[in-house]
């Protein structure tokens, strides 16, 4: 009964479990905690190097909002030039076996859904936009 009250309760615009699920699962938080398991500690420069196609803003973005989640632990050291380093928490290291298992389901299902998408596609082509007929 109770599994089936946080089920309904997902639904819900403000639900709690909802909010945490769309703050890990977008696509620069997943490729920044799977970076930051490759390399314990990284610097920022080293993260964008990392995953090239994110930008500075979105990095710092992502970075952020892990750190205000308990995901990722920002350290600053006070030095000149500024050093700052980047790790898992304890509870983003939690959350690696989640997102190791759907990185997995992924490979093992990637052919299959890249195939489905061609013919999807061949199929979309065939009938969209619909033949104009004139009369």
């Amino acid at each position: 009964m109770e599994a089936d009250k946080q089920k309904d309760e997902i639904f819900v615009r403000d639900c709690p479990i909802r909010n945490i699920l769309s703050r890990i699962s977008d696509k620069w938080s997943i490729l920044v905690i799977f970076t930051l398991e490759q390399t314990a500690v990284m610097r920022f420069g080293e993260l964008q190097r990392a995953i090239p196609d994110i930008s500075q803003k979105m990095l710092t973005v992502t970075l952020r909002t892990l750190e205000q989640d308990g995901i990722v632990n920002r350290r600053a050291y006070a030095q000149i030039p500024p050093k700052v380093e980047y790790s898992l928490t304890s509870r983003g290291q939690s959350l690696l076996p989640r997102l190791n298992a759907l990185i997995d389901w992924a490979k093992e299902q990637m052919d299959a859904i890249m195939e489905d998408r061609a013919r999807s596609g061949q199929k979309a082509s065939a009938t969209y936009p619909p033949e104009r007929q004139d009369e």
